[in-house]
């Protein structure tokens, strides 16, 4: 399990070494690259996200994943719903209708992380252009 791992969680350790380095010398608040970065990072968590969220309970029999997890399994209720946890969000790999094998944290997260993101990039493109705007009415 490791082994299958090491190629996500090690550019992981990397960009979190590189991203913490202006987090505490405290230049990261005029830093656009800082700001990409962490869009990069959170993107990256999106990825791993959606990856544990799809394997949860993950196995070649859901019954068996189901039995694992101490909950019955209703063939039933999934045969009526089958549209509801095969599509690709919200994330769902239910046992019956009270019990979600998918933890409750990862489709919130699908949604936050995306956000903050996008306002990462938003805010490294604003600290790029504020300062070239000013530079030309200050030489106009």
């Amino acid at each position: 399990m490791a082994l299958i791992l090491l190629p996500i969680l090690l550019p992981l350790l990397v960009g979190l070494w590189f991203w913490s380095r202006p987090l505490l010398s405290g230049t990261w608040r005029r830093s656009p690259a800082w700001f990409t970065w962490s869009a990069v990072l959170l993107l990256l968590g999106v990825g791993v996200t959606y990856l544990l969220g799809s394997l949860a309970g993950a196995s070649l029999d859901p019954e068996e994943a189901c039995h694992r997890a101490g909950q019955t399994y209703d063939q039933a209720y999934l045969d009526a719903n089958f549209e509801k946890y095969t599509r690709w969000f919200p994330l769902h790999n239910k046992c019956h209708a009270g019990y979600d094998l998918v933890p409750v944290w990862v489709n919130p997260a699908l949604v936050v992380l995306p956000v903050l993101a996008l306002l990462c990039l938003a805010y490294a493109v604003r600290l790029v252009v504020i300062p070239r705007r000013t530079k030309k009415k200050g030489t106009s």
